[in-house]
């Protein structure tokens, strides 16, 4: 879907897609190949089973059934990180998916089983059921924010089928306010980061136009920020 050889000298962690939405066999093991040669942690990327919309169509899942099908995703990648000798990191849904199990506690409960099963933590959108349902199982949790999507008023992640344009300069401000003011920029003004949240893992999206020049800002400014705090 983008540069991935690119994108891997940039970043710190990839979330690696499990063959529902995106990739294949070949795919994941050059994916994971890349990422050990960058010494890029990896986290699985499961998604509902929607290829035709790239995971970002809605679809009915019953919380089991929606632990199943992560659980099979997961156990694909890994197949590959174990042949490549690399750790699973962490567990994060993708697309449409991610935003249900945000607002729908018995999925949360669901995919956040998932990570609990394999040992690693589960990365999501904080203030939510995501995190709700880490702590209800005892498991670590991961805060994300956005670089390169919008925000409702309320705070909720915009999920849209398809990333347009952004400009370098909205990328620019808004990670500032979030390191130096820890703000979400909204559509409609600024919201303060979910209470107790201190660390975040700022995403970009390898189909978002221009995501390694995204990727390759974001990451200046957290290295600057990072190493003031150090």
């Amino acid at each position: 879907m983008g540069d991935d050889e690119a994108l891997m000298k940039t970043i710190h962690l990839a979330n690696v897609a499990c063959g529902f939405h995106a990739s294949d066999f070949s795919i994941m093991n050059e994916t994971v190949r890349l990422a050990k040669a960058n010494n890029v942690l990896v986290g699985a990327h499961p998604s509902l089973p929607d290829r035709q919309g790239f995971g970002r169509r809605e679809m009915k899942m019953e919380p089991g059934e929606l632990a199943s099908c992560f659980i099979y995703q997961v156990g694909a990648l890994l197949g590959f990180l174990v042949a490549h000798d690399v750790k699973l990191n962490h567990i994060k849904p993708h697309g449409a998916v991610y935003g249900m199990t945000a607002r729908d506690p018995a999925l949360a409960r669901a995919a956040v089983g998932v990570a609990k099963t394999f040992g690693v933590p589960f990365m999501g959108l904080a203030g939510t059921h995501h995190q709700k349902a880490a702590e209800e199982l005892g498991v670590p949790f991961i805060a994300e924010w956005f670089a390169d999507l919008d925000y409702s008023p309320e705070g909720n992640l915009l999920i849209t089928k398809k990333h347009d344009p952004v400009p370098l300069s909205v990328v620019q401000d808004r990670v500032k306010r979030l390191l130096e003011e820890q703000k979400i920029t909204t559509v409609s003004g600024q919201l303060p980061l979910p209470a107790g949240v201190t660390e975040v893992s700022i995403c970009c999206h390898s189909d978002t136009p221009g995501a390694v020049e995204i990727t390759k800002t974001v990451k200046a400014l957290v290295d600057v920020n990072n190493a003031q705090l150090a």
